[in-house]
């Protein structure tokens, strides 16, 4: 995902701290201190407009949510959401992702979730896939020893991908959907992405995992 430029967003990022954190390294092993409570952390690598953890930390107010981004527009966008709802459990980062495990200490993190993220179809691009081995090692370290990883995405291509570098990094599947929204018992509790929505209702299929390490 590309945004166009949006000259107010790195403003209204800056003027808003107490929501958004742009140096996410300071907090490494200490952000619970962001929240209003300390509960189990999820985060959302890639969260794009927020539309995914915005909905997850309004459903789920037992838990504190992050949501990471690189993009200054999109983070924007999902602190706009942010703004409207003032939910004391989420937080935002506009970051680069692939810092994981210093923004992250140890068992910090209770689960995470990517959702449609780049598949950098060419293989001199494996190593920037979300799901690649180096990925998947801060993932490991980050979380605790129960901590699920969710995947969701629309190209089959990275799905299948994704399956093989997780299975080959000897992670356990929990649950494995080739249709997500043909299920209709996963679909009561699935919450959309902007690009889930837009993919599904032009009926292709999502794919998802659950793993854990």
């Amino acid at each position: 995902m590309r945004l166009r430029n949006k000259p107010w967003a790195k403003p209204l990022i800056e003027a808003n701290p107490q929501w958004v954190v742009t140096n996410p390294s300071e907090y490494r092993g200490k952000w619970q201190e962001r929240f209003e409570k300390a509960q189990p952390l999820y985060i959302e690598v890639g969260m794009g407009k927020g539309r995914f953890i915005v909905e997850m930390a309004k459903k789920y107010p037992q838990y504190n949510f992050i949501g990471l981004e690189m993009q200054t527009v999109a983070t924007g966008i999902a602190l706009k959401k942010q703004l409207v709802e003032q939910l004391p459990n989420l937080q935002l980062v506009c970051a680069n992702g692939a810092g994981l495990t210093e923004f992250f200490a140890t068992d910090e993190v209770a689960g995470i979730y990517l959702n449609f993220s780049d598949p950098w179809p060419k293989n001199r691009q494996e190593k920037r896939r979300l799901t690649y081995k180096s990925f998947l090692a801060a993932y490991k370290e980050i979380m605790v020893a129960d901590g699920c990883l969710e995947f969701k995405t629309d190209n089959r291509g990275l799905f299948e991908y994704s399956l093989a570098s997780l299975n080959n990094f000897g992670m356990t599947f929990e649950k494995v959907w080739l249709d997500l929204h043909a299920d209709e018992e996963a679909v009561v509790d699935n919450v959309m992405t902007e690009y889930e929505e837009k993919f599904s209702s032009k009926g292709q299929p999502i794919y998802k995992l659950a793993a854990h390490f």
